[in-house]
């Protein structure tokens, strides 16, 4: 299905602006806006912010408005947004590769704990948000991050994304290949660049020579998967179009092999395909996931080596399956260099500052002064030695970061939720953490990996779409509940979660219903189920 020109495509010479977003951007580029934080809005405070800056522009810098206090989730459609929010901010820390040093993880801290009422949340994109920021505060907290060589540029808005890789890189015993250079590559030469910072909506990237795929390819705009070629060696398989929130759809493979010198090339012409020839009418329709459905694989890599690159890119093989169903690090496990790493899981991604300068203080003493972040809201320890391991794991737990988690409270992701963001129907972090700990007692000896992600809104922002068991933030019968998605799985034969018709459950009902559910497939499974696969084939009256 060919694109057309009212879809607003730059490359078709339609520049002028088809919503009030693109209006924004076409009146100033929002990476101008830092300047006006630090000369007028830190200065006269909330009030003296342009609507346009507040409720647009300052998103490049990581900035969104915080819901305010004592709005029910059945108001969000409701009110305008000068009514959901506060005079307060979430910040969005970028962390590409999710890789820190312990200076940096103890500044992130010392800002939580000094700016933001000592809370900080580990995404399940490898970034730390914090929050209750005042205007007043973000200059200082810009140069304390800057001094160590942090910032929050473009960290949200239609921009290029924090580039996901794997917490391991460079010392993983089985990884494909170090990605950790080509994503420093891509983030000095292309993060703050004017020329890509009006796209369509956002892009998002993952850069991964993990065995395991931990940063989800499936479901980025880019995503260079580590392989070996037959005859180049290691390098990357091109993944183009993938993405969730109402709408989702799995990347696509453009069979396409990357040499590692060629990444910054690939990843540039990818982008600019999508700054381009995205669609730029609606903005529910402008991820590049739409585009690639309407363009197919073919016409996109022809395009993209036609017109963006210096030459055509080699074919390749396809990835190698991961060697277990999960994509944490969680654990001790062995380095390739004859240390160990620490993988721990906070409450649902919820920690303080408090608690990431103590483990900063831990990096430092027990480890290597390396911490890293994962895509499944966790926290790893790098460059161990072994006689540190029974000292750091005693520590960390006294924390309630649990090392050997149970399979319930290892499986559960959350989004933002009620608490602070505008678009949330439902609290999500305090009800993960009740969810899964009440799983734990009820079904203490469950016998497999299990996904529980738990998302305030339809925006997908856990993945909901993904997970064994998905619960998308909803009103029922007038209170806090969930639609159910069932039997949602990446890897080899990927797809999204079931939804049975008129399945939602009240947030209060939640754990009696997983746990029907769960007893419902112990009983009636067969050899060689997973929960995954035998829901998908279930008879609709077994998952009520």
């Amino acid at each position: 299905m060919p694109a057309v020109r009212g879809q607003g495509q730059w490359a078709l010479g339609y520049r002028e602006p088809l919503n009030p977003n693109e209006q924004v951007k076409k009146d100033s580029n929002p990476l101008t806006v830092k300047q006006r934080v630090l000369d007028i809005y830190s200065k006269q405070g909330f009030d003296s912010i342009d609507g346009a800056d507040l409720r647009g522009r300052l998103r490049w810098y990581g900035l969104y408005t915080q819901r305010a206090d004592g709005i029910p989730g059945g108001k969000t459609a409701i009110l305008e947004p000068e009514e959901l929010e506060a005079p307060f901010f979430m910040l969005r820390i970028r962390i590409d590769g999710g890789q820190l040093t312990s200076e940096q993880l103890a500044v992130i801290g010392q800002i939580a704990t000094e700016f933001g009422r000592d809370v900080a949340d580990v995404t399940d994109r490898q970034n730390v948000q914090l929050h209750w920021i005042r205007i007043e505060d973000v200059p200082e907290i810009w140069d304390r991050l800057e001094a160590v060589g942090l910032h929050s540029t473009e960290a949200c808005g239609d921009s290029p994304r924090v580039i996901l890789g794997c917490p391991l890189a460079g010392v993983a015993a089985d990884e494909v290949i170090d990605a950790s250079g080509v994503i420093r590559e891509v983030a000095a030469k292309y993060l703050g660049d004017p020329a890509y910072s009006n796209l369509p909506r956002k892009f998002k990237t993952s850069i991964s020579g993990c065995a395991t795929h931990c940063t989800n390819h499936e479901i980025n705009d880019i995503a260079l998967v580590g392989v070996v070629h037959p005859e180049l060696g290691p390098g990357y398989d091109l993944w183009v179009g993938g993405g969730l929130s109402t709408n989702p759809k799995l990347g696509v493979r453009l069979g396409a092999f990357v040499e590692p010198a060629r990444v910054t090339e690939t990843w540039e012409g990818v982008i600019s395909v999508f700054r381009d020839y995205g669609y730029r009418r609606s903005r529910n329709h402008a991820r590049l996931k739409f585009l690639m459905a309407d363009w197919g694989p073919e016409k996109f890599r022809q395009v993209l080596e036609d017109e963006y690159l210096t030459k055509p890119l080699p074919d390749g093989p396809a990835p190698a399956s991961p060697p277990r169903p999960d994509r944490d690090h969680l654990g001790v496990q062995d380095q390739g260099n004859g240390l160990k790493y620490v993988g721990t899981v906070a409450r649902a991604g919820r920690t303080s500052g408090r608690q990431l300068s103590l483990v900063a203080e831990l990096a430092q003493r027990l480890g290597g002064g390396r911490v890293s972040t994962t895509a499944q809201q966790g926290l790893v320890v790098l460059d161990v030695p072994e006689s540190n391991v029974a000292e750091l794991v005693t520590e960390l737990e006294a924390e309630d970061l649990q090392v050997t988690p149970s399979v319930f409270r290892r499986g559960t992701l959350a989004c933002t939720g009620l608490e602070f963001c505008k678009l949330a129907i439902v609290e999500t972090k305090a009800r993960a953490v009740d969810l899964y700990t009440e799983l734990e007692k009820r079904l203490p000896d469950f016998p497999e990996p299990l996904t529980v992600n738990v998302n305030g809104c339809p925006n997908s922002c856990a993945r909901f779409q993904t997970a064994d068991i998905g619960l998308k933030g909803s009103i029922v019968e007038g209170v806090e509940g969930f639609q159910v998605h069932l039997g949602g799985h990446m890897g080899e034969n990927a797809g999204f979660g079931r939804k049975a018709r008129g399945l939602k459950v009240t947030a209060d009902g939640a754990a009696d219903y997983i746990e029907r559910l769960l007893r419902t497939y112990l009983d009636e499974r067969s050899d060689g189920d997973t929960f995954a696969t035998w829901v998908r084939e279930a008879d609709e009256a077994l998952l009520k």
